[in-house]
């Protein structure tokens, strides 16, 4: 009972450390707000913080891997519908897209935290791509089995989807390519992918016939 109680109470503080920090970082910038500033917030001396994070990059990186783990969980929300895998995967395209558009795009210092957070914790961003791929290929093993989609490397074909759709889910493409007529919307591109889906070509499906 007493190791619960201290693992509920360290879990608690990392919690409220986060959420400070985060306040923070979205009203001043990560790079104008230091572990003082944090420490003021909670009321708290710096050393306080420290004794549950080793420096400001730690707790940004904590952050990140918080932010990203939120996106997975509407990823997975999403692959568990109970609808066709085409029209799962069209609704991947739109809702992850709007979701870097609200989430990491609202503000200029939320977008200082994401492009540090790729710049500097490209290990946290490797994984949750790789989550998001992994996601996608269930889909698409969905979709081969229902006879939605032709036989094919669902591996090689869940990297080409998500890279299909990076601009649409990168917050530097999206916030540096604005909507213009030039450009394709996501609903269009969501339409071509799932096209290049349901026409893979003999060479994929003795792929992943090996």
């Amino acid at each position: 009972m007493q190791a619960a109680s201290a693992d509920a109470a360290h879990e608690e503080n990392v919690r409220r450390i986060l959420e400070a920090a985060e306040k923070l970082f979205r009203i001043y910038g990560y790079s104008k707000t230091n572990v003082a500033d944090i420490a003021r917030e909670l009321g708290m001396s710096p050393a306080n913080i420290y004794r549950f994070f080793r420096s400001k990059t730690d707790i940004h990186e904590a952050l990140a891997r918080r932010m990203l783990g939120q996106n997975e969980a509407l990823a997975r929300s999403i692959a568990a519908l109970p609808l066709p895998a085409s029209e799962r995967l069209h609704r991947f395209v739109i809702d992850m897209h709007r979701r870097t558009v609200e989430t990491f795009l609202d503000a200029e210092k939320v977008h200082e935290m994401v492009v540090i957070a790729i710049e500097n914790q490209w290990g946290v961003v490797e994984n949750y791509i790789d989550g998001q791929c992994r996601i996608i290929q269930s889909i698409i093993e969905d979709g081969i089995r229902s006879g939605e989609f032709p036989p094919q490397d669902s591996a090689v074909s869940a990297k080409c989807f998500g890279a299909g759709m990076t601009a649409l889910v990168h917050p530097q493409c999206v916030s540096q390519c604005p909507p213009r007529n030039n450009r394709a919307t996501p609903e269009q591109t969501a339409d071509f992918l799932l096209r290049a889906l349901k026409t893979a070509p003999a060479a994929s499906a003795s792929a992943a016939a090996e």
